[in-house]
């Protein structure tokens, strides 16, 4: 399909409600008047882009209007487009740019059921394709199986992983997997953590002494080689606003650096990528668009927005 086949086919509920929603409140010599406006900012609601970002969108479709005009379907959509990735590009850019040129440490989190383990395979299958050396630490020695889970997706991705025990203590896993990625001298590796919530105090604090190992090792010189540390969130897509709050708990836990969002293809409710940014200036880098091992996609701010309208 190509990337922008996948993106698009990936986003075709969220851009078929948006779709519809324009088809409907925007017909050929529809006065763009406060009932218009109105119409369309509950239409991105809907999506579950925000208000903050709606209200944003919104007022740079009235500029548009004002300075150019807006006289079809298709001319909306571009608007609407065009406002949307300039609210999401920048930061995602900016990240991207900073991780290309170092070796990566790259821990990450999220509530089980978000597609965690997956994202973390397919993520690993993502950067062997690119030609690096990839190794996994199996840090989610709390819940039954994990471990082999995320070794089944090891022998898929064909990447190394470090693992014990179930119940070992992760910090420790993590330990050891700092150590083999030195060793070996590894391009990237993807440390794999329980899921929690808020009220899961223990969990928490056990992801953060596993943040505070890495760090350590990076500050005493342990980890060889310069590397880049980033702390990723899987978040669910088709959980919409609700998953704002798990956002919100993690990043006050470990300061978290962007986010992966899976199930993007089973939703209808694609704006959340906008609420995200708008709420915590997290960057979006990674969006989950079907079930196949290639299926995670780099995200694009540009094509990203074009797919969530509808434009081809």
């Amino acid at each position: 399909m190509g990337f922008f086949g996948k993106l698009f086919g990936g986003l075709k509920k969220t851009a078929a409600a948006i779709g519809s929603g324009i088809a409907s409140i925007f017909t050929g010599g529809t006065e763009l008047d406060d009932d218009f406006y109105e119409d369309l900012l509950m239409l991105l609601l809907t999506a579950d882009i925000g208000m903050d970002g709606a209200e944003h969108i919104i007022a740079d479709i009235k500029h548009t209007a004002k300075k150019q005009g807006i006289k079809t379907q298709e001319e909306l959509k571009s608007a609407l487009a065009k406002s949307i990735a300039e609210l999401l590009c920048k930061s995602n850019d900016e990240l991207r740019m900073a991780n290309d040129d170092l070796k990566q440490i790259i821990m990450i989190v999220g509530v089980n059921g978000v597609g965690k383990t997956t994202a973390i395979g397919k993520l690993a299958n993502y950067y062997k394709s690119d030609g690096k050396s990839v190794l996994l630490a199996a840090g989610d020695t709390f819940r039954a199986a994990a471990s082999e889970q995320l070794n089944e997706w090891a022998v898929r991705a064909k990447v190394r992983i470090v693992k014990h025990t179930e119940g070992a203590d992760p910090a420790s896993v993590v330990f050891d997997a700092l150590s083999s990625a030195a060793a070996k001298n590894d391009d990237i590796l993807i440390i794999d953590t329980a899921g929690r919530l808020h009220n899961k105090t223990h969990l928490m604090e056990e992801l953060k002494k596993i943040d505070r190992v890495v760090t350590k090792s990076l500050q005493t010189g342990d980890v060889t080689t310069p590397r880049q540390y980033r702390k990723y969130i899987v978040v669910d897509a088709t959980l919409g606003q609700n998953s704002l709050q798990q956002v919100e708990v993690f990043n006050e836990a470990v300061a978290l650096d962007g986010v992966i969002l899976t199930k993007l293809d089973g939703t209808a409710k694609g704006g959340i990528v906008v609420a995200i940014k708008q709420n915590f200036n997290l960057p979006v880098l990674f969006v989950g668009v079907g079930e196949q091992l290639d299926d995670l996609l780099p995200f694009n701010a540009h094509d990203f927005a074009r797919a969530l309208v509808g434009l081809e």
